[in-house]
């Protein structure tokens, strides 16, 4: 590849979610190289270029997982033949079995192996684990302080139950892959459309309350949307309340009612 003949430096990892420990390492490289898995992602596959604007290439994991730590070197002096200078975390391991670490890395290496220590905010290192976490604990806020940025995901609308625009409110429905979703509740959100972000409040989890199937939707606030097909972005801003059953549709409608009061809120 040609533009891998003028690259001297390079920082390698998973970077999923290209999180603010993550942004440390890419700040001292020319090019990411991204190590890409296909599972339970803050960031899936070039979706990690939406958050950096250096280039990245991939290398898929289960081509690469049979490669000694001396094998996979060696691939990288041949993908990136002027390579000089490698940056990677303190807990980076590489090779099959993960059997290399920094030290090997540093032994195998004829060029300068930069290594960054543990990064932390308020005492609470940042990894892409912990953000996870995070977000199946429904902790937004922590979440995205350790994102640097507000976590979002992507979807294409799908039809919904119905029930929305007829007796509660209208709703954009999503079927969503690969994303690691936040915990069942109702989040102040703000969802794309065509380009343009609005204030929305959007739900994950199962409809206990009525047919109990597993959804995510958002409702979008104070904008006629019309009928929007394809695919959008939510953002998630802050949580709300958990996932709880109701008795009936109006005692439902009702809470819904607080819940954009409180996005409302929320947003401004």
């Amino acid at each position: 590849m040609k533009l891998h003949n003028t690259i001297q430096s390079i920082t390698i990892g998973s970077f999923d979610g290209l999180h603010l420990a993550h942004q440390q390492l890419i700040s001292q490289a020319e090019m990411i190289v991204a190590i890409e898995r296909n599972s339970g992602y803050l960031t899936a596959g070039y979706k990690r270029s939406l958050y950096t604007d250096k280039p990245i290439t991939f290398y898929h994991f289960e081509k690469i997982r049979a490669l000694t730590p001396t094998a996979f070197v060696a691939k990288l002096k041949e993908d990136f033949p002027h390579l000089s200078k490698i940056i990677i975390g303190y807990d980076f391991h590489f090779g099959k079995d993960k059997s290399g670490d920094a030290t090997h890395l540093k032994a195998l290496f004829d060029g300068e192996v930069v290594i960054m220590n543990e990064i932390t905010i308020e005492g609470t290192p940042i990894h892409s684990k912990t953000i996870k976490a995070l977000l199946r604990e429904g902790d937004i806020a922590s979440a995205n302080t350790l994102l640097g940025r507000r976590y979002r995901i992507d979807g294409t609308i799908i039809p919904g139950q119905g029930l929305g625009a007829k007796t509660l409110v209208p709703t954009l429905n999503l079927h969503i892959e690969q994303y690691q979703l936040p915990l069942e509740g109702v989040y102040a959100t703000r969802t794309q459309i065509a380009g343009t972000w609005l204030p929305s409040v959007s739900f994950i989890g199962h409809r206990v309350s009525t047919d109990g199937a597993f959804s995510i939707e958002t409702h979008i606030l104070g904008h006629d949307i019309g009928i929007v097909t394809g695919a959008l972005w939510i953002e998630f801003v802050a949580f709300l309340r958990q996932n709880r059953k109701f008795d009936g549709l109006p005692a439902l409608k009702t809470q819904i009612e607080q819940d954009i009061q409180n996005t409302q809120k929320t947003l401004r």
